[in-house]
């Protein structure tokens, strides 16, 4: 039997081997409550001004049909879903301000502390422990169809960070609520809460945005129905929009270069290793 340490060393082989020659990496592994892929994996570029979106989002003004619920059940207080920003030829978005509940449908629905979990998601039967997601209330889902086709990329800025994320799930309960995300999505957010399915991060200070169209959906060759399978295309679409939304509204970006967010935003040693193992391997396939 091979040793423990040999064991790791064939499977981290296998995963950089994967990743270096362009196929998806199997991510059940991540299927896990405490041991989901890395926050690193679905950040947005250091370069973009957070705080610039947060203010906008919190300014926004226009509201559309079916666009305004309440936070949680038995609380008064509402959210609204503003579109000042969907008629964008690029990076056309939805945006609110809400707090963050767990949302645990697909399937990881017997999470801790569901009691109404679903075996699916809208598009799937997503893993929350695995993918982050967020979720709109099912009425104002269906009233704009047309621009949520399912699987948009999202945008979410919280605890003074943002990360992409998908549109996984809607919320048909009575009342449906807004400020919703997968397991994964609320504990990178708040890893100190112990958020779950009964314990909610109840500040009402999460800045949500929503892209809309079809040139804002994830592939289908970047996931599944149970995961996410290619999280650079989901990180380099999220710049791309959010970029794109920040042009529109005239916020100017700093000038960091792409180069530069990689070797140090994602990690640089580790980029670099891979790197060279990528050189390798070509090389001896030569």
């Amino acid at each position: 039997m091979a040793s423990k340490s040999a064991s790791s060393l064939l499977t981290l082989y296998l995963t950089l081997g994967s990743f270096c020659l362009g196929k998806t990496a199997d991510m059940s592994a991540f299927n896990n409550p405490s041991h989901g892929p890395p926050a690193s994996d679905f950040a947005a570029a250091d370069s973009l001004p957070t705080s610039v979106f947060r203010a906008a989002a919190a300014a926004a003004s226009v509201v559309p049909k079916d666009a305004t619920y309440p936070f949680s059940l038995g609380n008064s207080e509402t959210s609204t879903i503003h579109s000042d920003w969907v008629s964008f030829k690029e990076g056309a978005a939805l945006s609110w301000v809400a707090d963050m509940d767990v949302d645990c449908d697909g399937v990881n629905h017997k999470c801790e502390g569901n009691r109404d979990g679903q075996p699916q998601t809208n598009w799937g039967a997503l893993s929350a422990y695995a993918v982050p997601y967020i979720v709109i209330p099912d009425r104002f889902l269906a009233a704009n169809k047309d621009i949520l086709p399912g699987n948009n990329i999202a945008a979410v800025i919280c605890n003074g960070k943002m990360y992409y994320g998908i549109l996984g799930d809607s919320n048909g309960d009575e009342p449906q609520i807004t400020g919703e995300a997968s397991w994964l999505m609320a504990r990178t957010c708040f890893p100190k809460e112990d958020l779950q399915g009964n314990n909610a991060h109840s500040s009402k200070d999460v800045t949500y945005i929503l892209f809309t169209g079809k040139d804002a959906v994830l592939p289908d060759n970047a996931m599944d129905r149970t995961y996410i399978t290619d999280f650079d295309t989901l990180r380099s679409m999220g710049d791309k929009l959010v970029r794109a939304l920040a042009s529109n509204m005239n916020i100017s970006a700093s000038s960091e270069s792409a180069a530069t967010s990689l070797w140090a935003g994602r990690g640089g040693p580790v980029m670099m290793i891979v790197v060279l193992f990528c050189a390798v391997l070509v090389t001896l396939a030569l």
